[in-house]
């Protein structure tokens, strides 16, 4: 599907029937395959032949929807996961483990900050969180000589800073260490990391790639294109022989295109078990193929939802990338020319009382924890997702606690602003 378009890859990628067979993805809702000799399942677990043995590694129809979004994005390969989290987790571990460190925009989900600044730190991973508008002196000087990798969101949740892909590559490729990026808000019809120096992209696939509040998983896309051997001393999980398998050498058996995601689903999927369900993989499935039509309309709503906002006596601020005069707008016209996705974050004035009051007098829009949905959801991000932050780290994360966090669905934009100037004027 290579030359294909994104357009027809989201409708007919990762999958081509053969004569009379389905045309769907299949379901195959099996957590186990039959062999018809010992040997031949031995091959399997030696990493010698490809095929499956138990669905908690690798599943068939996973894998038909994980070269879907590798094709998507423009890598070589790719694993589904049980959410973003997992994902994010994964993408980390599978090179920086105890005693390491890694470089992570601030401005980056609560969940992810947590997972990164509490749980790997309780098992020996070190993060340094840089405010992703830094200078490039400022972001070098916070690599270390343990450092394995550098990680960002495209358009970071919720505070919608737009990182310089560019920047962070260059800074990471000088230290020999690879750019993990998390894409979900931009998904691959806005933004392909990976064509501008991201190594890796992640997404929680929950969001706009499933797109109808339906199915909880993530991915990790491999770009193929980051070198370990260059750097073996830093990555020997990759570059040196797995015991656990019978002494393999990921970039010497799988190369640059294969080891990355091997190596995850060989040890971390073997041991963490954190696969997304064949139901939840054909859902996504059915997400992706509409991918290409959902994402402009969601980026329609958001900016007209943000103009409206602006000009409103009641609004403190907005904050949308994709809106003139945007801090970010520049580095969104750059990376994000044909939208800027459907989220918008704002201020209600009064404060936090305020914010909450306006949430509640919402009809269309639902107060949910969730984003980039088909129906028009908000959330008060000091009150849930980044609850667990203080006062220091939400103002790092560019959290305040009048911030609303509006995702615009796919319903008529006149709709949607007249439920929020009703709400306004009640609130």
């Amino acid at each position: 599907m290579s030359d294909y378009k994104i357009n027809t890859k989201c409708v007919q990628g990762g999958y081509t029937p053969g004569n009379g067979e389905p045309r769907q993805i299949p379901i195959i809702q099996s957590t186990t395959f039959k062999y018809a000799t010992s040997e031949d399942m031995g091959k399997l677990f030696d990493l010698e032949a490809s095929g499956y043995f138990y669905t908690r590694l690798q599943n068939p129809t996973n894998d038909h929807v994980a070269v879907k979004v590798a094709e998507l994005e423009g890598g070589t390969a790719a694993m589904l996961t049980s959410s973003g989290q997992a994902a994010n987790f994964y993408s980390v571990f599978n090179i920086a483990t105890c005693g390491d460190h890694v470089v992570a925009s601030s401005t980056i989900y609560g969940g992810t900050y947590n997972l990164f600044a509490v749980t790997m730190k309780k098992m020996g991973v070190d993060f340094t969180f840089v405010d992703p508008d830094c200078t490039e002196q400022e972001l070098n000087a916070a690599f270390r000589e343990n450092t394995k990798a550098v990680f960002g969101e495209t358009i970071a949740n919720p505070a919608l800073t737009v990182l310089d892909i560019e920047k962070f590559a260059r800074a990471a490729h000088a230290h020999g260490v690879p750019l993990i990026v998390d894409t979900t808000f931009a998904t691959p019809v806005l933004c392909r990391p990976i064509e501008w120096g991201a190594d890796i992209v992640t997404h929680s696939t929950t969001k706009y790639m499933d797109g109808h509040g339906a199915a909880v998983g993530g991915c990790i896309v491999d770009s193929g294109k980051f070198d370990w051997t260059a750097h073996a001393e830093k990555f020997p999980g990759l570059c040196t022989p797995d015991e656990s398998y019978h002494g393999i050498t990921y970039t010497e058996k799988f190369g640059l295109a294969g080891a990355f995601i091997t190596k995850a689903t060989a040890q971390l999927m073997r041991d963490f078990g954190s696969i997304q369900s064949p139901q939840n993989a054909f859902l996504l499935n059915l997400g992706l193929e509409s991918l290409h039509v959902r994402m402009p309309r969601h980026c329609e709503n958001g900016l007209a939802v943000a103009r409206f906002l602006k000009a409103h006596p009641k609004v403190a601020w907005v904050t949308y990338p994709g809106l003139e005069g945007d801090k970010y707008y520049a580095l969104a016209q750059k990376y994000l020319p044909d939208g800027a996705c459907g989220v918008v974050s704002f201020g209600v004035k009064g404060g936090r009382k305020a914010a909450e009051a306006f949430m509640k007098e919402l009809k269309l829009a639902a107060i949910e924890t969730h984003v980039a949905d088909a129906r028009t959801c908000c959330l008060h991000p000091a009150s849930a997702t980044h609850r667990q932050m203080n006062d220091d780290e939400l103002a790092a994360a560019g959290i305040t606690p009048d911030l609303v966090r509006m995702s615009c669905g796919l319903e008529d934009a006149d709709d949607l602003i007249a439920d929020i100037a009703q709400a306004l004027e009640k609130a």
